[in-house]
Formats: C-alpha cells, sequence, structure tokens
C-alpha cells in the first residue's frame, strides 16, 4: 500500500499558547464545526499530538522546529483522519489511543498502546474520563503558567455558526457555550453520574488556567466554574 497523500485542509496559524503548550484551529470539510489540534512539549523536547491535522508545509515546517513529532494521541474513533499520514511521515512516532476506541482506530494505523501505556513526564500525562466506556481521555498539561486539561467530544464549546450551519449544530445541541452534545450524550455517555463527578474532581485540578477542546474555543474564563456547570446539566 502506498503512502496516503498528505492531504491540507483550511487551518489557522499554529498559536503559542504557554511555554510548552500551541493549538491549531482548522475546517472540517463539509461539517459547520472547527478541529483543534493541541501539540505539547514534554521535558526532553519530543512533541505530544492530540488529534492530528495535517498542516500546510511551512506550517509543518513551525511545528517540526518546536521539537520531534514523537507522540500521536487518536483520541477516539472520529478522530482519526490524519492518523494515517502523521504515522507515516514520523514512522519512529509512538500512537496511543483511548482502549475503548482501539479497535476502529486500529482499522486505519497502527497502534502502540492504550492511554494506559503512555508513560508521560512532568509535563504532561494521560487520564480517564469516567461515565464514557473509557472512549476517550483527558490530557493534563503542566505549563509555567498552570495546567491546562484537553478534552476531546464529550466536551464541546464552539458558538452559534451563522446560516445553516448554525441550524444544524442547534438541532444536535453542540453549540451555545461549554456542554455536552446530543450527540456527545447518544454517543459517547453510559453513566451521567460517572461523568458529572468526574468533571467536578476536574474542576478542583490545582491552578487549572484552561480547558482546550476538540471543537472550536479554548475555556480560558474559569474554566473550572465551566466544568461544574456541565457537571450540573448530567
Amino acid at each position: 500500500m502506498g503512502a496516503p497523500s498528505w492531504v491540507v485542509h483550511p487551518h489557522g496559524a499554529l498559536e503559542r499558547v504557554s511555554d510548552n503548550l500551541w493549538r491549531v484551529e482548522g475546517d472540517l470539510p463539509l461539517l459547520p464545526l472547527k478541529r483543534v489540534m493541541i501539540v505539547v512539549r514534554m521535558r526532553d523536547g519530543r512533541l505530544v499530538l492530540h488529534g492530528a491535522m495535517a498542516l500546510a508545509d511551512e506550517a509543518m515546517k513551525k511545528l517540526e522546529a518546536l521539537g520531534e513529532p514523537a507522540v500521536l494521541l487518536v483520541p477516539s474513533r472520529y478522530h482519526r483522519m490524519d492518523a494515517p499520514r502523521f504515522a507515516h511521515r514520523y514512522p519512529k512516532m509512538k500512537v496511543y489511543v483511548p482502549r475503548g476506541s482501539r479497535g476502529p482506530v486500529e482499522d486505519v494505523v497502527r497502534v502502540d498502546g492504550t492511554y494506559e501505556d503512555f508513560e508521560g513526564d512532568a509535563s504532561v500525562r494521560l487520564e480517564p474520563v469516567h461515565g464514557i466506556a473509557h472512549r476517550e481521555g483527558v490530557v493534563r498539561v503542566v505549563s509555567e503558567d498552570g495546567t491546562t486539561l484537553v478534552f476531546n467530544d464529550i466536551l464541546f464549546n464552539m458558538p452559534h455558526p451563522p446560516g445553516p450551519g448554525g441550524v444544524v449544530t442547534r438541532v444536535l445541541g453542540s453549540s451555545g457555550g461549554p456542554r455536552v452534545s446530543r450527540t456527545g450524550r447518544i454517543g459517547l455517555l453510559r453513566d451521567p453520574r460517572a461523568l458529572a463527578r468526574r468533571f467536578v474532581a476536574l474542576a478542583s485540578t490545582p491552578d487549572l488556567v484552561r480547558v482546550a477542546v476538540a471543537h472550536h474555543e479554548t475555556i480560558s474564563n474559569e474554566p473550572a466554574e465551566a466544568l461544574r456547570r456541565v457537571a450540573m446539566t448530567l
């Protein structure tokens, strides 16, 4: 089988969030959603990529200048589109996936282990999200300015888009601020109380400065309160 083509969809700049944390937001074809790739630099200089997104050449050069892309986190079965491209581009890269999503991800890309197998370091580690059958996890990133929690589809934070797209996201319960979307409740949620307790526990994270999500905007204004408010809706 030949190398997968490097397909680039429109995306923004590689934005520095903190000393060891970067973010890229891009379009999803045929959907009124933005997707987000998070890049974390470990203490030894290696990069951890959450939600891989194929970038244009200049942006990829900037990413590679930050460090060696060494770890790929495929955060769920629904976020595997660019995983084969990154695994081929960086053959030494280790690929990790939540154990509840391993089978579908392995259908398209090699997997080296589950989130439990990732050793991490003092700056980044992977943790479970309860109540969703291990289909996703949360990434804890410790930076100079505090702690960032990185979620996938179980937590959305997107504004209402204009036009027909906004109608779709309203129907799906995806837009309008921090929330567990209707599709997340149907496709991921198995134990609402367990998820609520987990959100509340994570809200107590010392020095929590932001919550990053896979779709749209980072929650940087009172992130702990946002998690607590979402927990109350479950």
